[in-house]
């Protein structure tokens, strides 16, 4: 699970309503998703659809990745 949008850098937490994911996980946030690319990922040409949300009681053993992805330019 990436912690922000790819496209404006905005933050997504594990329990964000708001991420938009590709099946390779590109993440989005929910407006750059429909707003900006329509619904299609622009790195790979997917479908973006909504992130599925990990459960609190898994957050310590499977802690979300700290890598920021962040590329505007599309």
């Amino acid at each position: 699970m990436r912690p922000g949008c790819e496209y404006c850098d905005r933050d997504l937490p594990p329990d964000s309503t708001e991420a938009r994911i590709c099946t390779f996980e590109c993440t989005f946030c929910v407006s750059c998703a429909t707003e900006r690319l329509k619904g299609i990922c622009p790195n790979c040409g997917g479908e973006l659809t909504t992130r599925p949300r990990r459960p609190a009681s898994k957050l310590a053993a499977y802690p979300p990745s700290t890598q920021r992805v962040f590329k505007p330019q599309g």
